[in-house]
């Protein structure tokens, strides 16, 4: 099975859907990169990570990497591995006690871990082909910084989950992630999204709403 090493690229806000947010992840060894429309709660929990910032009390996947580090279970990847009607699929490979087993997880609950594990993120090529966006449609885009050749994987684990800069995606990006999310797009996305505004937006009232308005939308990673 061929597929991609990726690493997270960027978190912006999705213009259609109040509420979600676009993950974007990018190949380590390559140019295309992967959009996902995921919830603000798994996007906030990913963003706390990349910017090391340690809540006042665990989140849930804080948690959950607590209780499996106390009983000796590691994460050691995470593979996207189908994109069925607009969802995507992924797994964990987890070890414990000379055990190996593969868990079904939601994608953006799967990189909040893998973030958290520090493990590699990979997406098998039919899932790239159906949903990553070529080079020739990301002129605009500002790259990442180049690791060395032989330095690809460090470069996942170590310099991707540090503070990110305030990256302008270009709007292909979002275009995409939301036709496969089967959302309306066009709807005038906003490029002022950071880390750090993704790490803030969690206030929401008693039925599950953001604070900024709208109802809970429907999400894909």
């Amino acid at each position: 099975m061929k597929k991609s090493l990726l690493a997270v690229f960027d978190i912006k806000p999705s213009g259609a859907t109040s509420g979600a947010y676009t993950l974007v992840l990018e190949e380590v060894q390559g140019k295309r990169k992967l959009p996902i429309v995921i919830g603000m709660h798994e996007a906030q929990s990913i963003a706390i990570k990349l910017e090391n910032m340690t809540p006042s009390r665990p989140l849930t996947h804080d948690l959950m990497q607590s209780m499996s580090s106390a009983f000796g279970i590691t994460l050691k990847e995470v593979m996207i591995y189908d994109l069925v009607e607009g969802i995507f699929f992924a797994r964990l490979v987890c070890e414990g006690e000379g055990r190996e087993e593969t868990i079904d997880a939601r994608t953006s609950d799967a990189v909040a871990l893998a973030v958290r594990f520090g493990c590699p993120i990979f997406c098998d090529e039919k899932v790239m082909e159906m949903a990553a966006i070529p080079p020739e449609g990301e002129e605009d885009i500002v790259p990442m910084p180049e690791a060395s050749e032989d330095d690809r994987t460090v470069r996942f684990v170590e310099s991707s989950f540090a503070a990110q800069p305030d990256i302008s995606i270009d709007y292909a990006v979002m275009e995409k992630a939301e036709r496969i999310a089967m959302v309306p797009a066009g709807f005038g996305w906003s490029d002022v999204g950071s880390w750090d505004a993704v790490a803030g937006a969690h206030e929401t009232d008693a039925d599950g709403n953001s604070a900024a308005g709208g109802a809970k939308p429907h999400f894909v990673g």
